[in-house]
């Protein structure tokens, strides 16, 4: 087998067109940039219907000429990817090799962008993103990292074990094909092997995995801790909020790396620190359920009872078996905490994953409980809540229902924010090596690998660090 370009016969016709419509792009947003400074455009004109329109001069021409090349440029990687997918990689290189594992993705992003958009209106704020251009890009980008990992996981789009060494494949340039592939394996590397001749392609499906899987659900935690703690803290105030305050701004007062090599060394893991913590943090969203239902149905005990034994039950269960590692909640050298039996237990959190999950939501809470305590000190002191407390409604109900929606506009902007933040520090975490296993394909260790070699072999670190 030949080395694959990247485009292959498919480049001979799109490369040039291609590159000319990026390199007019890149102008029009620099002369975008400079026209805002020396021509800044005029207020907006309210035209008959109610519509705005820029008033004509540099800026708005070269605003409307960036957003069609913007659109040529998207058209031009869609006919990349599709024809790419169809002619496979001995025509269409390596775009093409990529695009045809990936055809599961781009059937599931397809699928969800129609139906999405077919029942955006009855959607609420879902269905608000696909109003806006910027929104379903920054939706397909998000969605597209979901899908890699979903089918990532069950082997569907990876090429080779992503902690497999092959003979003759280090450092080898993406496209490589490999020397005597057995019958049925997948012939190329397509993105090139790293420094211990591992697939850097099968290790950038499977990281997205890692990444899909802590970031998201940790941010929930963090999440469950701030609101819980913070929602009493700026109604009550007082000792009580001083108190909490105190220690939440004391965490913070230590850099974010300092804590995570705090709690990722060897003494203090060994010690069974990260599991103390994961048993006090993930607690909190049985306790906030708990209360948010109770307060809720509390005058309906026809209903609160049998809700409150089946949502609390199933997620007191999901918290022991969080909690608990092969048997026990704390096991250390000297002493250990019997935990939920192996038969109970089916949440399987590796101890390395548990100790970068609990660091990650001990860094992300008191950040969380300062915006909800800030936003509770504000809206508490609204007329619909003065409404409540004189229908003789209860602290926690008017903390729940009244105060927490109408603050629900800060805190989802926060969380997806947050989420953001967290796949950084995850990737931080990984290239210094805390907390994962070293042969972890999570992108921060891939790009860490990478990275001795960069000056001769760079792909094996740019391609984690773009995906990062």
């Amino acid at each position: 087998m030949e080395q694959l370009d990247w485009t292959g016969n498919l480049g001979s016709a799109l490369d040039m067109p291609f590159g000319i419509v990026t390199g007019l792009l890149l102008l029009c947003l620099v002369l975008q940039v400079v026209f805002s400074i020396v021509a800044p455009p005029g207020r907006p004109v309210v035209n008959a219907d109610g519509t705005l329109t820029q008033p004509p001069g540099l800026y708005s021409m070269t605003s409307k000429t960036s957003g069609w090349l913007l659109a040529a440029v998207v058209a031009l990687l869609l006919i990349y990817i599709v024809i790419g997918a169809l002619m496979g990689p001995e025509t269409a290189g390596i775009v093409g090799g990529i695009s045809r594992r990936l055809i599961p993705v781009w059937c599931a992003l397809v699928a969800l962008f129609v139906v999405s958009i077919y029942f955006k209106r009855s959607l609420g704020l879902y269905g608000k993103l696909f109003d806006s251009m910027v929104g379903m890009i920054g939706f397909g980008l998000v969605m597209f990292w979901v899908f890699v990992a979903l089918f990532g996981a069950f082997d569907v789009i990876v090429t080779h074990d992503a902690l497999s060494q092959v003979s003759g494949m280090k450092n080898k340039l993406p496209g490589t094909p490999m020397r005597a592939p057995d019958d049925g394996e997948y012939v190329w590397y397509l993105l090139g092997g790293d420094n211990l001749a591992r697939d850097v392609f099968s290790r950038i499906v499977k990281g997205a995995g890692i990444v899909v899987m802590i970031a998201p659900i940790a941010t929930v935690f963090a999440f469950m801790v701030g609101i819980t703690l913070g929602l009493p803290a700026g109604y009550y105030g007082g000792k009580f909020d001083a108190v909490l305050s105190f220690i939440a701004n004391l965490i913070l007062a230590f850099p974010v790396i300092l804590l995570f090599y705090l709690l990722v060394t060897p003494e203090i893991t060994l010690a069974g620190v990260p599991n103390y913590m994961a048993m006090a943090l993930f607690i909190f969203p049985v306790i906030f359920f708990l209360i948010l239902l109770n307060s809720r149905y509390h005058t309906q005990p026809a209903v609160r009872t049998p809700l409150l034994i089946a949502v609390v039950g199933l997620l007191f269960w999901a918290y022991l078996s969080l909690t608990s590692t092969d048997g026990y909640f704390v096991a250390t050298s000297t002493y250990s905490i019997p935990g939920l039996p192996t038969w109970l237990d089916w949440i399987n959190m590796p101890p390395e994953i548990l100790v970068v999950f609990v660091s990650v939501v001990f860094v992300n809470s008191p950040t969380v409980f300062r915006i909800v305590r800030g936003l509770a000190l504000d809206i508490q002191t609204r007329d619909y809540v003065a409404a409540a407390q004189t229908r003789g409604e209860g602290p926690w109900y008017i903390m729940l229902w009244e105060i927490l929606p109408n603050a629900r506009g800060p805190l989802i902007v926060d969380f997806c924010l947050r989420i953001g933040y967290t796949t950084i520090l995850l990737g931080t975490l990984g290239f210094f090596g805390l907390g994962l296993e070293s042969e972890s394909p999570d992108w921060g260790t891939t790009i860490n690998a990478g990275r001795r070699l960069l000056k001769l072999y760079p792909h094996a670190a740019i391609i984690p660090a773009l995906s990062l």
